[in-house]
């Protein structure tokens, strides 16, 4: 199957300047709309230029010598791949938009297949996808609406115990933000000292308004809550690929795929 329009870089590219950047960086995309004087250092910690973008995006366009395959699955911890290579994971609540997402990251790839559920909450196991020889990602099953009985035992153990754990993707809906089920995966990452990011998701779907209004109070919420937490929020939507590309260079970054000074 083909890829979507903008999943590659070079479509993105071709647009005019101001879609271009609303695409790339959607987050400076709202600054505008922000009232004089406000503080915008944490909406550029992570500002990449062309050429790491453009290397990211290269990790996740599959070819003969660079497979992008599903792993496994894994309900239990004794069940999941060796721990070779540097790993990131995406947790969210059900229907927030995590298989949706992965599958976009993926969209350079399209033989991976990223399933779907119609069902929130259908996603009850850890599912591996390995990049290369460069990281695996995992997708974690949703917590909150119908969350499996043991979905805590198994999350918990995996992030305690999964030493080649980089980063820890916590997505939330863009369109109603934090939730109080959100706030106790926050309270887990906090407890256990993971580094954790977090994502909003949906942005297509959500007001200017009622975005700007979300990444102001959960950008709130970070700096007086967390400790873990990178201060620079990530929007991203699936359907019109905005962020993708700045978040797969992230990926990229924490898993130590790009030099450091392109990614500053």
């Amino acid at each position: 199957r083909a890829s979507p329009p903008l999943a590659a870089l070079s479509q993105v590219l071709r647009l005019e300047r101001s879609r271009r950047t609303g695409i790339v960086f959607p987050l400076q995309k709202l600054e505008r709309y922000l009232a004089p004087g406000t503080d915008t250092a944490r909406f550029r910690l992570f500002q990449p230029g062309l050429a790491a973008l453009q290397r990211a995006e290269a990790l996740f366009r599959s070819d003969r010598g660079h497979p992008i395959d599903y792993v496994s699955s894994a309900v239990r911890m004794d069940h999941a791949p060796p721990p070779a290579l540097p790993e990131v994971c995406f947790i969210g609540r059900s229907n927030v938009g995590k298989s949706s997402l992965i599958r976009a990251l993926f969209s350079l790839a399209p033989e991976v297949e990223v399933r779907v559920s119609k069902t929130p909450g259908h996603t009850k196991k850890m599912n591996f996808f390995k990049v290369g020889k460069y990281f695996t990602l995992v997708d974690m099953p949703g917590y909150g609406y119908r969350a499996p009985q043991d979905f805590v035992e198994m999350v918990e153990a995996y992030l305690q115990e999964r030493r080649n754990l980089k980063r820890t993707f916590l997505l939330v809906d863009g369109v109603v933000g934090l939730q109080k089920t959100d706030n106790i995966a926050v309270e887990m990452l906090e407890e256990f000292g993971i580094p954790y990011v977090m994502v909003l998701t949906k942005i297509d779907r959500a007001s200017r308004g009622v975005l700007l209004k979300n990444v102001l109070e959960i950008q709130e919420f970070v700096k007086e809550n967390t400790q873990g937490c990178f201060p620079q929020l990530f929007l991203v939507s699936s359907v019109e690929f905005s962020g993708v590309h700045l978040l797969r260079c992230f990926v990229a970054h924490v898993t130590g795929n790009l030099p450091t000074l392109e990614a500053s």
